[in-house]
């Protein structure tokens, strides 16, 4: 049977969330490093590398459904453009086709 291991670093992810939050909320530096039992230098770190994700997921393109949903938009203002052009030149639209 193995000892438990209690090393440092290996909190769980959400304990460290939990100690950088508390930082950020404006707890001192060494009072939550001495009551979690953690380096000050690490927690820093920790905080430093949580701003720095945060700062880069605010450039970060759009999620995959935002972009079809532009798509979409833009390719039905295409076909109104289309129609308008048409409607303007007193050509006959064709039948819309089902799409099932």
């Amino acid at each position: 049977m193995r000892p438990v291991r209690a090393a440092v670093g290996a909190c769980r992810a959400s304990a460290k969330r939990e100690a950088v939050l508390r930082l950020l909320r404006g707890d001192d530096l060494d009072t939550v490093s001495r009551s979690l039992g953690v380096m000050a230098v690490t927690l820093s770190t920790r905080r430093e590398a949580f701003l720095a994700v945060g700062e880069a997921s605010l450039t970060i393109r759009p999620a995959i459904g935002e972009a079809r949903g532009t798509e979409w938009l833009k390719a039905r203002q295409g076909e109104m453009l289309l129609e308008r052009d048409l409607l303007e030149s007193g050509r006959p639209l064709a039948q819309k086709r089902s799409r099932r």
